[in-house]
């Protein structure tokens, strides 16, 4: 649990930017579908606004006249509130008696909002006193208000701001550069500065949010808010008989804002790389009016849907569901988490996206590759396992098939079965200390081995001084026969220089090998406990049987059926028939003598008169 928990953490971490890339594109979408308010409406400075007062006024900014004269004709409509977004900071030089009039008209009508701006970086000192000027800038006063308190602050004509309906306009984007939220208020020690949104809200008596910021709650795409453009509406306003309607804008709230590109007050955010200033504060507005600010619930309700579904992957990874099933259900899960963080829009939440799925993600490649370590570790073990009966190539061939090789089933198969024995072993393990007959047994092994796989055979087990191997098993070989008697012949040969090593040591050697092809039961056989893999059957006992007959005959010896199946590929001594233990029919053997081929004849096994012993 702790480790899903950690993932999850750091998913949310890592994830982060681009996930709120995601969101935006889902709030897009969500904002599209829902109809701006049509109450609160742009008066838009746009480029044909700029166009049509170049004439008469020249080029931007206008004198303060025109904005004043807007104001006295909107009253007569009742608007709740003329919200300006356009900083009036400094006197137009010439143009004296138009910023008087704007003033006028301003201090005369209650319901014009005006904009001012935080200066960060400004030394507090330089700032406003605000135990002076607070309470006319319209600066709430808490109980925690410092009186020394100073505020930078870049406001409007003196006569603009002793109206005391002013608001900040100070837009902060996220940390990637896109403006989600908007302040609600500034607290600077103790004094609540209101901004431009806050402060008609409070005005016109709407629920303000306890947040000193709020997370916009987009409506309508980019630029589809209703907007009227400026020179339209005030050239309409001139007319002695206006041909817009008398009460346009009775109760609503008209945001006065440029969203002309070249007066430079375009931001970053969720619905376009570029968008106005106005259209911005009017959502702050619109969102403040209905209550419907964005939510983000807290770090660990984030992390909880990625740490469920996680669980749910590794409680179905612990019931073996294989990693088919388990990938259908984490991407099953996908379009039902984008489906819920989609429709937790409407009830104004916003859902992380990105972590839950990256969460799964890596949690299912871990069980990948968690099954991948457990089946390397089953096929090193089966090669393991292999690798004491088989030659390395026959493993590879095994361990290459999908199948488990400990789960195969016994099957009847066409094998050519070896059996090889050491003449006189039991009286010279009984002259001997137990050391010295290991020894010599784990030496003489080891060559013979090397000499089974070699030819391709599989070592079926040792029976005290014997040694069993057959061929066509695992691995179909339709030379198995060939392989066989080959394999006899240089266990013949290695034997004879293991038995002249022997006897400088004063140990008498000799072998027998007998060989005999024919069907037989091969498979796993045993308990669950004890497993070997070996061959059963008739032609297992004839194959021990024709070893016991070697005896004053031949080193090797090998029956009809194994003679014939090599068909020319060595020359063989026909020895006669031979009554075997157990059988009614006689056997009759060969002896093998060379491979028919002299460039790849072995070393000649030695005659049964030349035995050692």
């Amino acid at each position: 649990m702790g480790a899903v928990l950690l993932l999850n953490l750091v998913t949310l971490v890592l994830l982060a930017t681009p996930d709120l890339r995601i969101q935006d594109g889902l709030l897009r979408r969500h904002a599209a579908t829902r109809a701006p308010d049509p109450d609160i409406v742009l008066l838009d400075i746009d480029e044909r606004s700029l166009a049509a007062f170049s004439a008469e006024f020249g080029a931007w900014p206008w004198p303060r006249s025109v904005f004043g004269e807007l104001i006295e004709k909107l009253e007569a409509q009742k608007p709740a509130a003329i919200v300006f977004d356009l900083l009036f900071t400094d006197p137009q030089r010439g143009h004296e008696q138009d910023d008087a009039y704007f003033i006028e008209q301003t201090a005369a009508a209650s319901n014009v909002f005006l904009p001012m701006s935080a200066l960060p970086g400004v030394p507090e000192g330089q700032g406003v006193p605000l135990a002076e000027y607070g309470a006319r800038l319209g600066v709430i006063r808490t109980s925690d208000a410092q009186p020394e308190a100073r505020l930078p602050l870049l406001l409007p004509l003196a006569g603009l701001a002793e109206t005391g309906r002013l608001g900040l306009i100070d837009v902060t984007a996220d940390p990637d550069g896109v403006v989600r939220r908007y302040r609600v208020y500034l607290e600077h020690r103790g004094w609540r500065v209101d901004s431009l949104p806050g402060r008609v809200a409070r005005a016109l008596n709407w629920k303000l949010p306890q947040a000193d910021t709020i997370e916009i709650h987009w409506r309508g795409a980019a630029g589809a808010r209703p907007a009227v453009s400026f020179s339209d509406l005030f050239f309409d306003l001139e007319r002695r008989h206006p041909q817009r309607p008398a009460d346009e804008f009775s109760g609503k709230i008209l945001v006065v804002g440029a969203t002309a590109a070249g007066l430079n007050d375009l931001h970053a955010t969720p619905l376009s790389g570029q968008q106005a200033g106005p259209e911005i504060l009017a959502a702050a507005l619109e969102t403040l009016k209905h209550g419907d600010a964005l939510r983000r619930p807290p770090w660990w309700l984030q992390v909880l849907p990625g740490c469920i579904v996680s669980l749910l992957l590794l409680a179905g990874a612990r019931r073996a569901w294989g990693l088919l099933p388990l990938g259908a259900g984490a991407l099953s899960f996908v379009p039902l988490w984008l489906a819920a963080v989609y429709a937790a829009l409407s009830w104004n939440w916003v859902l992380p996206v990105l972590p839950p799925l990256a969460a799964l993600a890596a949690t299912y490649l871990g069980l990948a590759l968690a099954q991948y370590l457990r089946e390397r570790r089953a096929r090193a073990h089966a090669v393991a396992v292999f690798s004491r009966f088989v030659n390395p190539r026959v493993v590879e061939t095994l361990v290459a098939s999908p199948a488990d090789p400990l789960a195969m089933p016994a099957q009847s198969r066409m094998l050519t079965v070896l059996f090889s024995d050491i003449r006189g072993f039991t009286s010279f393990s009984e002259t001997r200390p137990p050391e010295a007959v290991v020894d010599l047994l784990n030496r003489y092994f080891a060559r013979q081995v090397e000499v089974v796989f070699r030819h391709g055979g599989t070592v079926d087990k040792f029976i005290g001084d014997a040694i069993m191997a057959f061929w066509g098993a695992p691995r179909e070989d339709a030379e198995q026969a060939r392989h066989a008697v080959a394999a006899a012949l240089d266990m013949a040969r290695v034997a004879a220089e293991f038995a002249r090593e022997a006897a400088r040591q004063g140990v008498a050697f000799d072998i027998g090998i007998g060989v005999h092809s024919g069907p037989a039961v091969v498979g796993f056989v045993g308990s669950p406990n004890k497993l070997d893999y070996t061959a059963i059957g008739d032609t297992v006992n004839l194959a021990s049987r024709i070893e016991g007959l070697t005896k004053g005959v031949a080193r090797i010896l090998v029956s009809e059926q194994t003679r014939t199946a090599c068909g020319a590929a060595f020359v063989f001594v026909d020895r006669g028939e031979f009554r075997a233990k157990g059988r009614e029919q006689p056997v009759r053997l060969f002896e093998p003598l060379r491979s028919s081929a002299p460039e790849s004849a072995p070393e000649s096994a030695p005659s049964h008169e030349a035995r050692i012993g």
